[in-house]
């Protein structure tokens, strides 16, 4: 039977994936603004690792950034619908050792948008031969899973939500014990954490946890907490909270537990975005955390720091990001060290 190991996101990375905004996406009308922020997280990757780009027209991208940068970039010339890396791109594991795409079926959050090209990026990648050769390629398309809905500790537990992974628009008509004995043997897992409440408004992907709770390291969690009694996440975060609370480690332990504030009240159209500080990505020598113009953006800072002492917290404003329901951590997929 195939080991599998399916590693944390603060292990050290060959680099990060992502998708460049382009005016055939949702970003046509906001596109000055949103390159902007996909140049300011792109740079701070760069200093660091590598960087793979996916995006319809490579020179215009190339033209963002220096000489020295582009030592480190990676650009894949494919067509996209949008620009959620963390979702449409495959899943890195390792199998008896061997660095492993899982290529996983993307239906754009319950077949809300349209996912065509979406779909289609990872079997691309393999075909211009972007990853390293002696990646592998696995197919399961056949099972609905977004990288922003799993969070792992790398040692065997997986964090997750039931509104999602157990939502009818993904994998249904298999019940939720099928589906939790699907990924335990999938991805290579001891158990699956489950959060049954938590929830922000303006979320398109039903209740992802990287908008929620994140894992810092194997005792660590971070996650969202809203003291606003008038807020109207209020009773539903609380609930989240005492459920994190309940939850403990493999040796039987509860988790250490780092709050990170609510992000203030973000409204665009007309409605509100679903802004958090919980949607960061940890990568080499750094985390990056999506700021918001605001005052608790140094609390997040501050509070996020205790969970990586030996890190560099690096703000990156997102406000743009936001604009479409999404934050940095959505726009990003980590590659473990192998992989590029």
């Amino acid at each position: 039977m195939a080991h599998v190991v399916f590693p944390a996101e603060w292990y050290p990375q060959s680099g990060v994936q992502i998708a460049w905004p382009h005016a055939g996406s949702d970003w046509f009308n906001l596109l000055d603004e949103v390159i902007a922020c996909y140049i300011a997280i792109s740079k701070e990757i760069l200093r660091r690792e590598k960087l793979m780009i996916v995006c319809p027209e490579t020179d215009e991208v190339e033209a963002c950034f220096t000489e020295e940068e582009r030592r480190n970039l990676i650009l894949a010339a494919i067509k996209t619908n949008d620009t959620w890396a963390r979702d449409h791109g495959g899943l890195p594991l390792f199998v008896n050792g061997t660095p492993t795409i899982f290529d996983f079926g993307f239906n754009a959050w319950g077949l809300k948008f349209a996912a065509n090209y979406d779909n289609l990026i990872t079997q691309e990648l393999f075909r211009q031969d972007i990853f390293k050769p002696e990646v592998q390629y696995r197919n399961l398309l056949n099972f609905i899973l977004e990288g922003g809905s799993i969070e792992t500790d790398g040692k065997g537990t997986l964090l997750t939500t039931s509104q999602c992974l157990l939502a009818p628009n993904r994998n249904q008509p298999m019940s939720p014990l099928e589906i939790e004995d699907f990924l335990i043997k999938t991805l290579g897992l001891k158990r699956v954490l489950w959060l049954n409440h938590g929830y922000l408004a303006g979320d398109d992907t039903d209740n992802h946890i990287d908008t929620l709770a994140r894992f810092c390291d194997e005792q660590t969690i971070a996650y969202v907490q809203c003291l606003d009694e008038n807020d109207e996440h209020f009773d539903e975060l609380q609930a989240m909270e005492k459920e994190l609370q309940a939850f403990l480690t493999e040796e039987g332990k509860p988790y250490n537990l780092i709050a990170l504030p609510m992000a203030d009240e973000t409204v665009f159209e007309g409605y509100r975005l679903p802004a958090t500080y919980a949607n960061f990505l940890i990568i080499n020598g750094a985390v990056l955390l999506p700021f918001y113009d605001s005052a608790k953006d140094e609390t997040a800072r501050r509070q996020l720091q205790k969970a990586f002492p030996d890190r560099e917290i690096v703000g990156i404003d997102c406000r743009s990001l936001i604009k479409q329901h999404g934050s940095l951590h959505c726009a990003t997929m980590q590659l473990p060290k192998g992989f590029l």
